[in-house]
């Protein structure tokens, strides 16, 4: 790992592993060949901190997350969070989708609720939690509204909530702001980063945008194109809140910039070279 900064770490103690991934393959077969997503992962996450994985698509950071979800086991190796092996989903794990995934006949509570009454928590406890989580996300001014009446970035406030209604220690997000326009999106990143140092989740975070993985995150997973690996692991020691204009969070845009593009090259003459052997 090399560190971006010699500025002094969010981070102030170390934190004991709550993530580990080693030696992690995913293959997939697909028309009659085997296409390698993932080879050779190791990744440690620790308690609390927030980590972006980079790169381009095809560069298996969706099948990462998603492994890690439990929806995919790996084809080789062992994730484990908080030392357990991960088989299949779990409670102790929060998934936010690009897709805001409401029910669209339940109103904003009922869809913050929805875990809760699923977990048969009682209607006391369901109600306090939602109102709490109306009241943190901004929303109780449209909690008898359906989703239809809603922005997308409303909506994915309601996502976000519903998640954090279930009080899982970890959230797991995939480009969850990637569909929403800039002001929306820097107004989520602002809102995920106030709730992240409230409650203290550890954060996996799935995004295309260089500049997002550096304002949000503690360290910064660049991957490689197919096969997926590991390629560099930054740690971002800036202070928060970051600035996007200063001097220091343009060096390490730069510098992540010409990793990625490095493996967008590489998609762009795979691509070439699959359509003339077409």
């Amino acid at each position: 790992m090399i560190t971006a900064s010699k500025t002094v770490s969010v981070q102030s103690e170390p934190a004991r592993t709550q993530i580990e991934v080693r030696g992690v393959d995913k293959v997939f077969a697909t028309g009659g060949h085997d296409v390698v997503a993932l080879q050779g992962i190791d990744l440690t996450i620790r308690k609390g901190e927030f980590v972006c994985l980079l790169g381009p698509s095809g560069c298996g950071k969706s099948t990462l997350l998603n492994a890690v979800a439990g929806f995919q086991p790996p084809s080789r190796g062992v994730i484990l969070v908080d030392g357990q092996p991960v088989l299949i989903p779990g409670p102790d794990r929060g998934m936010v989708f690009q897709e805001y995934a409401l029910f669209p006949w339940m109103t904003v509570a009922e869809n913050i609720g929805f875990g809760l009454q699923i977990k048969r928590m009682s209607q006391t406890e369901i109600r306090e939690r939602v109102e709490t989580l109306l009241v943190k996300l901004h929303l109780q001014d449209f909690r008898n509204r359906y989703p239809k009446d809603l922005s997308g970035g409303m909506r994915q406030r309601v996502a976000i909530a519903r998640v954090l209604a279930l009080d899982s220690p970890i959230l797991l997000m995939d480009e969850p702001f990637g569909a929403l326009d800039a002001l929306t999106r820097r107004t989520l990143q602002d809102e995920l980063l106030r709730i992240w140092e409230e409650v203290g989740k550890t954060v996996l975070f799935v995004t295309h945008s260089i500049e997002e993985s550096i304002y949000l995150a503690d360290r910064v997973v660049v991957m490689t194109y197919r096969p997926g690996t590991i390629k560099r692991d930054v740690r971002v020691e800036m202070p928060r809140p970051r600035d996007g204009a200063s001097a220091e969070f343009n060096r390490l845009k730069r510098d992540l910039a010409q990793l990625v593009m490095e493996e967008q090259q590489r998609f762009s003459q795979d691509e070439i070279r699959s359509v003339t052997a077409d």
